[in-house]
């Protein structure tokens, strides 16, 4: 069920520091997941993006680089995953080489799609490339009702959101078994401090499947629910409202213990388009590098060098960490528990 709690003004005083509410530093684990932020370029701006990105954004990965990230995934089988993220991930340099060298290599790459970017002139073919190369689609679809998904992400955006979907469906997509779409679910902004968690993600995924089927004919996968982190514009939205310590004491309020053991930052790396490594996409995006034990920032090329990618021992954690704890959890791959 969606959890509602009213909280009071509250600073950053009152909230419980991540790693004193697990009692023990946070582990790593041996990584399997790369997970490529490829830039900052995007065709939408859209009101919950914790990237900040949008169609004024030039940051992108540079050649050096993805010549990096290709060695990298070359050279270390135990990374089962290359998840490609952005912005829109197609828009920036190096998408198509990292999914060739991740394919050549026998990773599954996966694709964070904003679905829009398939009609922007250039990008017609990217159903077909993504058919061709067997990605693995993850595709926002913040509501499966219209006037919601336009609030949040534009004008039109539903519309071609469907279609888009309706292509990927003609390929193969949620039927051959080597051709997964699945969609993700975004709460709207908080905008009064009545805040509120994900819904069931079984149950919401029942009523998605059911709504787009009978309206559209869609079918796909599975459906992941994401709780928006008080980072990037909603975090800015937050600040604006003096939302935003109380809208993390909620988070903290609804920690759930349950979830600890299968956070994404446990067995993965988050890399931006400059080459840092971060534990996760949330941590790049407020500047909180991954460190080696001796307190130094890692990076691409540090891998490199090192021949070896399992050198973290301990995850950065801050309190917009609450965020992947709150209830059942959240992730870029949905709820936890």
């Amino acid at each position: 069920m969606v959890q509602f709690a009213s909280q009071p003004s509250t600073s950053p005083q009152a909230i419980t520091p991540f790693a004193a509410q697990l009692q023990a530093p946070l582990a790593k684990l041996p990584i399997s997941v790369l997970q490529v932020n490829l830039g900052r370029k995007c065709n939408l701006a859209c009101t919950h993006c914790h990237v900040e990105a949008g169609p004024k954004r030039t940051e992108e990965l540079s050649p050096e680089v993805c010549e990096q990230l290709v060695e990298l995934i070359r050279r270390f089988p135990q990374v089962a995953t290359v998840d490609l993220t952005g912005g829109a991930p197609e828009m920036n340099y190096g998408f198509r080489p990292l999914v060739e060298a991740a394919g050549a290599a026998g990773k599954t790459v996966m694709v964070r799609s904003n679905l829009t970017i398939f009609f922007e002139p250039g990008y017609e073919d990217l159903p077909e490339y993504f058919a061709r190369h067997q990605l693995k689609v993850v595709a926002s679809l913040p509501c499966y009702l219209e006037d919601n998904v336009d609030k949040q992400r534009g004008s039109g955006v539903y519309s071609q959101s469907i279609q888009a979907l309706q292509e990927l469906n003609a390929l193969g997509y949620g039927q051959d078994p080597n051709l997964e779409l699945d969609l993700v679910y975004n709460p709207p902004v908080p905008r009064r401090d009545r805040f509120s968690l994900t819904p069931d993600q079984a149950k919401l995924q029942q009523d998605y499947k059911a709504y787009l089927q009978e309206h559209f004919g869609i079918i796909f996968n599975h459906l992941f629910t994401i709780t928006n982190l008080p980072i990037g514009r909603v975090k800015q939205y937050l600040q604006a409202k003096d939302l935003y310590w109380p809208y993390l004491k909620f988070l903290e309020s609804n920690h759930n213990g349950g979830t600890v053991p299968h956070l994404m930052c446990r067995n993965q790396l988050s890399i931006d388009y400059l080459g840092n490594v971060f534990d996760c996409d949330f941590n790049q995006m407020e500047n909180v590098p991954a460190r080696l034990p001796n307190g130094e920032a890692l990076t691409v090329q540090k891998l490199l060098n090192a021949r070896e990618i399992d050198l973290l021992q301990t995850i950065q954690t801050r309190p917009f960490c609450y965020g992947c704890t709150a209830g059942s959890g959240s992730s870029c791959g949905g709820a936890l528990i």
